[in-house]
């Protein structure tokens, strides 16, 4: 095969990752692979978010530092470069959870500071001139059944409980969804200004170069074959280094002893073609909130910047023997079913093309709550687990981690994620078994609370499995 073949299979094969990658207007050609041994100061494994925000900081903290960073594909193949586009609210996991074994009040600091990771976020984009359609219109989701409609009362109390005011997390009447989406049948919303829009692949790609301009040095087509205190393994040669930092997420359960770690679970989306003005005028969401409903499987989407409407959603469990796999990454059945979810809850582009189907896996911990570690004995450290919230958390961590490197005693390394412990997913088959268990049961009760006032009795058999319980 000759090299412009192969560079041309190659800029295929990411372009078809996803809208987003697919509308990347810059070559998505890998950066060289790392040419031989080398030593530096901090190795970081992955350039998605988690392993950029860290870089990014370090090198704004202490730019004397030398720091590389190896990934097996490009920046932004995985779930960085994937997702739906939604950058926040709040920390991942159930705020119960990080208590257990930790203050409150830091609880809440942590809660806090996510909130505000969102501007952080924003005027890091700005700073840098990344391009990828960045705005804070908040986000909303939206209950159409009684018992949606209570689990906005719960989720609010919640919320309260933990420091958030009406500022930040309050209930919509039906009237006031209105004013924001049309949805058929909308009763109550849950809105919050915390939150903003992007494209994510243009984001990830934009925050690469400003690494690169920082000094970084990103070797791509690199895979890890061992990440080791002192030492990450690859191919074409080993890279030594002080610090050595994991930021692999779902695809971390491909490494040796790690299978365990996390639950991987697919997302997949739909995105439709650009719709005119007569059809968002119908629809809404003028302010680009990032919008989704209230079922156990969910939706989430949003109005793209160049206003095409794109949904996703859970519903892939993946297979015994191989969980993370490009074949889960397009599914008829998930494609189907947000197709109808355009014609039930925006019948205005019920009629538009559907142009592009995707997914990626997320990484779910067993209590679902996001983690930071870091050894200065070993120098070694690891961050994530962010059960679909990466966009914010992932600069969270990010940040927390290039403060434990460099050793610096901040209010973020007091945070409850920091060293926080989860035990590991059970054995095959049992995780097989409560990652189809969760899709089937969820679909189910969204099914039985359709024709219900009351949140469906079902969903208590997957509890052991889902947020808070783990």
């Amino acid at each position: 095969m000759t090299e412009a073949r192969y560079d041309a299979q190659l800029e295929q094969r990411y372009r078809e990752r996803s809208l987003w990658l697919d509308g990347v207007p810059s070559s998505l050609s890998p950066r060289p692979h790392l040419p031989g041994d080398g030593t530096c100061d901090v190795a970081i494994v992955g350039a998605g978010t988690t392993g950029l925000w860290t870089a990014y900081y370090l090198k704004s903290l202490a730019p004397e530092l030398d720091v590389a960073l190896v990934e097996r594909e490009i920046a932004g193949f995985g779930a960085s470069g994937r997702n739906g586009g939604g950058i926040g609210p709040g920390i991942s996991g159930n705020p119960r959870v990080y208590s257990r074994h930790h203050d409150p009040e830091l609880v809440r600091m942590a809660e806090r500071l996510a909130y505000q990771a969102v501007d952080d976020i924003g005027q890091v984009i700005e700073k840098e001139g990344i391009d990828c359609g960045w705005r804070k219109g908040g986000w909303l989701r939206v209950a159409v059944t009684p018992s949606q409609r209570q689990r906005i009362d719960g989720f609010i109390e919640e919320k309260r409980r933990w420091g958030a005011g009406p500022e930040d997390w309050r209930l919509l009447e039906p009237d006031e969804v209105e004013q924001r989406v049309r949805i058929p049948g909308a009763i109550a919303g849950l809105y919050t200004p915390h939150a903003a829009s992007i494209n994510p692949a243009r984001f990830v790609r934009g925050l690469a170069d400003a690494v690169e301009r920082l000094g970084v040095a990103i070797y791509e087509k690199t895979a890890a074959i061992r990440i080791e205190p002192g030492r990450v393994v690859t191919p074409h040669g080993t890279v030594r280094a002080r610090h050595v930092l994991r930021a692999t997420e779902a695809f971390t359960v491909q490494l040796p002893g790690e299978r365990r770690r996390f639950l991987p679970l697919y997302s997949l989306m739909i995105a439709t073609e650009p719709l005119s003005a007569g059809v968002w005028s119908s629809i809404g969401l003028e302010n680009r909130e990032h919008v989704g409903d209230l079922c156990h499987v969910a939706f989430y989407g949003q109005r793209t910047s160049d206003d095409r409407l794109a949904l996703g959603g859970r519903g892939v469990p993946y297979r015994f023997g191989a969980p993370v796999d490009e074949r889960y990454e397009r599914q008829p059945e998930v494609e189907e079913r947000l197709t109808r979810v355009i014609a039930e809850r925006f019948p205005a582009a019920a009629g538009a093309k559907i142009t592009h189907h995707w997914g990626g896996a997320i990484a779910v911990p067993r209590d679902w709550c996001v983690s930071a570690h870091y050894d200065p004995s070993t120098g070694f450290g690891w961050a994530g687990g962010y059960s679909g919230g990466g966009n914010n958390n992932s600069h969270l961590c990010g940040r927390v981690m290039a403060d434990l490197v460099l050793g610096r005693n901040t209010e973020l390394t007091g945070l409850p994620l920091v060293g926080h412990q989860t035990r590991l997913w059970e054995h095959e088959p049992l995780r097989l078994i409560a990652s189809r268990s969760i899709v089937a049961i969820s679909r189910s009760a969204d099914k039985v609370e359709q024709h219900s006032t009351r949140t469906a009795r079902r969903v208590a058999l997957v509890r052991p499995f889902v947020r808070g319980h783990g």
